[in-house]
C-alpha cells in the first residue's frame, strides 16, 4: 500500500493535542493506523507536548487530593480492550461501529452510506460507491476529510487509493468518481452540509443528512 495523500500538519497537531472535533479525530486516527509517516509525526507531536508539560511549574497537591487520587488508581478496573481492526476497517472505525459490520442505507445509483455520528461538532459516515459510479458534484461550506478504506476514487484534486486522505474545503468543488475494480469505501467527516449543484441532490439532502 502506497499512501501519497496525508493529513495536513495543522490537523495532525490538533489531533495530537486533543483539540480536533471527534468526527475528524476518528478519520485522522484511522489514517494514522495505516500510515507510517503520519504515525511517526503524531508520535513526535506527543513528545513535544510531553516536553512542554515537563517545563510547566509544579503545583502542590493537598494531602487529601493525593490520597483520593491514589485510592482511585488502586481501585480502577483495567480498561476493556477495544475492537480490533477487521478486514478493511481499522481499529478506530471498528470502535465506532462497536465491532459490528456496517449497516448500509441506499442513497441511489448503488451508492450507500452509514451515518456513524452526527452532532454539533460535525458528522461521520461510511460511504460505499460502486466501481465507475460518480458522486453528485458538490462544494463545501466547511471542511470535508475523506479517507479511502477500499478501492479508489478520482476527482479534480487527483487519485486517492487505500489510506489516502482528501482534505476538501470551501474553495473546492469536485465530483469524485470511484475507480474500476472493487467498490470504493470511504470514511468521511464534515462539519457543515455539502453544497450540491444539481436540483435532485439538493432536494434529497435533508433526507440523507449529507
Amino acid at each position: 500500500m502506497t499512501i501519497t495523500h496525508h493529513i495536513p500538519d495543522d490537523l495532525l497537531r490538533a489531533y495530537a493535542s486533543g483539540n480536533l472535533p471527534e468526527p475528524f479525530a476518528v478519520v485522522v486516527a484511522a489514517h494514522v493506523s495505516l500510515c507510517d509517516e503520519c504515525r511517526a509525526m503524531a508520535e513526535a507531536q506527543d513528545m513535544v507536548g510531553g516536553a512542554l508539560l515537563d517545563r510547566q511549574a509544579e503545583v502542590a497537591l493537598s494531602q487529601g487530593a493525593r490520597a483520593r487520587l491514589m485510592a482511585a488508581l488502586d481501585h480502577a478496573p483495567p480498561p476493556a480492550p477495544g475492537p480490533r481492526a477487521s478486514g478493511i476497517f481499522p481499529a478506530p472505525v471498528m470502535q465506532v461501529l462497536d465491532g459490528h459490520p456496517p449497516q448500509w442505507r441506499m442513497l441511489g445509483g448503488g451508492i450507500r452510506q452509514q451515518i456513524l455520528s452526527a452532532d454539533r461538532t460535525g458528522s461521520l459516515r461510511l460511504l460505499y460507491i460502486p466501481p465507475g459510479r460518480a458522486v453528485p458534484e458538490h462544494g463545501h461550506r466547511g471542511l470535508e476529510l475523506t479517507l479511502v478504506l477500499q478501492g479508489s476514487f478520482s476527482d479534480s484534486e487527483g487519485r486517492f487509493g487505500r489510506g489516502d486522505v482528501e482534505c476538501a474545503h470551501d474553495e473546492i468543488d469536485h465530483q469524485p468518481i470511484a475507480g474500476q475494480g472493487e467498490p470504493c469505501i470511504c470514511l468521511a467527516a464534515t462539519d457543515a452540509p455539502l453544497r450540491f449543484h444539481a436540483m435532485i441532490p439538493r432536494l434529497l439532502q435533508p433526507i440523507f443528512r449529507i
